[in-house]
């Protein structure tokens, strides 16, 4: 599949990106290379292989899963601009 200037200025458009009429031929160059790294990546057989989340194998940590408090409302509440009783003060929204 070979994508011309106005195929690219189509897609532009939809992609709500403007693009100057002279960048179009850069623009379908770089649509084309992108779908002849996909035609590649299209001939590579995959038959029998794992999906994968990760390259090396790997399992995460656990732990409990335990609710607790904090035990940092001082840390949160430094960086209130505002702040009343343990907890963050907003201005009055509703009359």
């Amino acid at each position: 599949m070979s994508i011309d200037q106005s195929t690219a200025a189509k897609v532009a458009k939809l992609a709500r990106i403007k693009v100057e009429d002279d960048a179009l031929p850069a623009l379908a160059t770089e649509f084309n290379n992108i779908l002849g790294f996909i035609e590649q990546l299209n001939e590579v057989d995959v038959e029998g292989v794992e999906p994968m989340t990760s390259v090396t194998p790997q399992r995460l940590k656990r732990r409990e899963d335990v609710v607790t408090d904090g035990d940092q409302q001082a840390k949160v509440l430094a960086n209130a601009p505002d702040s009343r009783e343990g907890f963050f003060a907003v201005p009055k929204v509703v009359e």
